[in-house]
């Protein structure tokens, strides 16, 4: 699925605060993918790296998957087409939320 084009419907927009850890604040767009269904029951979550203002629904790239030792879920990195970020770029943008899981970035 790396290197797949996808459609994440943004439901965080860079700028927000999760709507039940309200001290988590989302310095990055964060949504899901409809229609593909993850390990936890619930549609695919993704990261959107490389996009500067909170949008509504973005398509782009997947170029990294993280994968958590310690929960079921794992979540999709996207950014632009034309963009690509190291994995120490991307464990520092998502850092916000992976802080608190065991996580891996596969590339």
């Amino acid at each position: 699925m790396i290197g797949d084009i996808v459609t994440v419907t943004v439901d965080r927009p860079m700028g927000s605060y999760h709507p039940e850890y309200k001290d988590m604040y989302y310095p990055i767009n964060y949504g899901y993918i409809e229609g593909i269904i993850a390990p936890d029951g619930e549609e695919q979550d993704a990261y959107i790296l490389g996009v500067d203002e909170p949008v509504e629904k973005y398509t782009g790239k997947i170029i990294a998957i993280v994968q958590r030792a310690d929960d079921v879920e794992e979540k999709w990195v996207v950014c632009p087409q034309d963009i690509s970020f190291s994995e120490e770029e991307i464990m520092e943008k998502i850092r916000f939320q992976e802080q608190y899981f065991q996580s891996e970035i596969i590339m």
